[in-house]
């Protein structure tokens, strides 16, 4: 038998330089130095702009063109490249900053947020399990008990979990209601209940809870539509006959979701309400609070979210009115052991531990969906130990007062159409001079809101009420003044004029 070779020495090589180059430590100042000039200016300009909407073949083009030629070694660092790679993402991106800017959920973050995001992208710790994102699971504790005291559930007793997005936690929470509902369903895929799982939700639900029914396998069929007021709201008066209507048809519906702040309109369901139909049947109360929940830290606005304490979970967006960069959603339950029942099986050899100790206790990676998570939390938690809730409470109410007035303007101009009363940042409206008829309205909204974003002096959205097409402001900075709005107005009636005039001459 021949003896066997030994294997062969592995000898270490050094990395090249230019590969050195690249995470070279003086670098990453230069780099910051590069970028934060530039966005000092833009954080600066506080002139009226929208959106700038690049032909989408002219900014491939565009951004081939910052792109190195090189195929075969690293391509030494351009700092005239870099500079244009920044220049080109802001001027392309919508102008959060700008009084322009009045047509989506999402805000322009506070500088300092957007600054420890940056931490947290160089540092890189990932925040599912204690060992690899002390700090960030830390803060999020930390900021559950904050939080809480607005909510008001019994300390000790609650959780929170942070999610990449609402869609996400209004998703996990489903999960939660639906394995409570259905224990069997996690492991045999079957329900032995005595219908077929369902979700009742308010006719403005946001698209994220019906997608998730998809997703959970119960399909839109068993969604039950619970009926809105002219507000908005879910009435609650008319709940329980459609329910009762839904459990003759073969329904069994295990959670209600009533939103804090719809997309639409920005509405208010009567959660109080809802919590006392929901508790007498069994069913899980979800808060779709990813716009609204947010009011609960103002002392003139909490009302607008009564009875929350009764409700089984909450999805809450920082990225929207707590104004830290996205996404940033946190996910609340009023009972600790609802929040692992939503991924009810054991984690991998590789994230467990065999022999827990106290830092596992901290571990969130078996109530996410997520495992490589960013740390969500620091930005908001930071902002929260510099400044105080104040910083947060101030700032909505200005919104929120800002758009009343807003909606005040509309009443005294005779060619608009305002939709609602505010309830809190959001604003719907339509142009509706009186030579139009009814069968006009619908697409002169359409029309008037794609060519004011084609204007590039504000950027507004639009929305169905009722089955037609509205336009729709939030306002989600500061620097908005009712002058703005009536720009915004004057615009909107000069494009809205001229479409009707160039209808006219076909």
């Amino acid at each position: 038998m021949s003896e066997e070779c030994p294997p062969p020495a592995i000898l270490w090589t050094a990395p090249k330089d230019s590969l050195r180059a690249a995470f070279e430590p003086s670098l990453f100042r230069r780099n910051s130095e590069t970028v934060t000039a530039r966005l000092e200016s833009h954080l600066a300009d506080l002139s009226v702009r929208g959106l700038e909407l690049a032909d989408p073949g002219d900014l491939a083009r565009a951004a081939r063109a910052l792109m190195t030629t090189e195929r075969d070694g690293i391509a030494g660092f351009d700092e005239k490249r870099l500079a244009a790679i920044v220049d080109l993402y802001v001027r392309t991106g919508i102008q959060v900053h700008s009084p322009g800017y009045m047509g989506r959920q999402f805000s322009g973050a506070v500088p300092l947020a957007g600054v420890i995001d940056f931490v947290g992208s160089v540092v890189n710790q990932p925040s599912s399990y204690y060992e690899a994102g002390q700090l960030p699971i830390t803060a999020e504790r930390i900021m559950a008990e904050e939080l809480n005291r607005f909510i008001g559930w019994e300390p000790g007793r609650f959780a929170m979990v942070t999610t990449s997005g609402g869609s996400l936690a209004n998703l996990t929470a489903l999960l939660a209601a639906r394995n409570r509902a259905c224990p069997g369903i996690w492991a045999r895929g079957e329900h032995r209940g005595r219908g077929r799982p369902a979700i009742a939700v308010g006719e403005d639900v946001h698209y994220s809870v019906t997608r998730a029914a998809g997703v959970l396998g119960i399909g839109e069929t068993r969604i039950v539509r619970l009926p809105v007021d002219r507000r908005g709201r879910i009435a609650a008066r008319r709940v329980p006959r459609v329910l009762a209507a839904a459990e003759r048809r073969g329904l069994e519906v295990f959670c209600l979701v009533a939103s804090a702040g719809t997309t639409a309109l920005g509405a208010f369901d009567p959660i109080d309400e809802l919590a006392g139909i929901a508790a007498r049947r069994g069913i899980w109360l979800h808060v779709d609070g990813a716009h609204g929940a947010s009011l609960l830290v103002s002392d003139a606005l909490r009302h607008r979210l009564r009875g929350i304490e009764k409700a089984d979970s909450l999805t809450w967006d920082a990225h929207k009115l707590m104004f830290v960069p996205a996404p940033c959603t946190l996910l609340f339950y009023r009972n600790a052991q609802d929040a692992p029942g939503a991924f009810r099986h054991r984690a991998a050899s590789y994230v467990s531990d065999e022999e827990p100790d106290a830092h596992c206790a901290f571990d969130n990676g078996d109530k996410n969906v997520e495992c490589t998570k960013r740390p969500l939390i620091m930005p908001l938690w930071t902002l929260w130990a510099m400044y105080g809730p104040a910083l947060f409470a101030e700032k909505i109410e200005h919104l929120c007062r800002t758009t009343a007035e807003a909606h005040h303007v509309l009443l005294g101009e005779s060619d608009f159409e305002p939709l609602h009363a505010p309830e809190s940042n959001i604003l719907c409206f339509r142009y509706r001079p009186r030579e139009i008829g009814e069968d006009q309205v619908h697409r002169l909204q359409s029309r008037i809101r794609k060519q004011v974003r084609l204007g590039g002096r504000f950027f507004i959205s639009k929305v169905d009420v009722r089955g037609t097409a509205a336009l729709r402001v939030v306002l989600m900075n500061h620097e908005v003044t009712t002058e703005h709005f009536r720009m915004l107005l004057a615009e909107v009636r000069s494009v809205g004029d001229r479409l009707l005039r160039e209808d006219a001459l076909h």
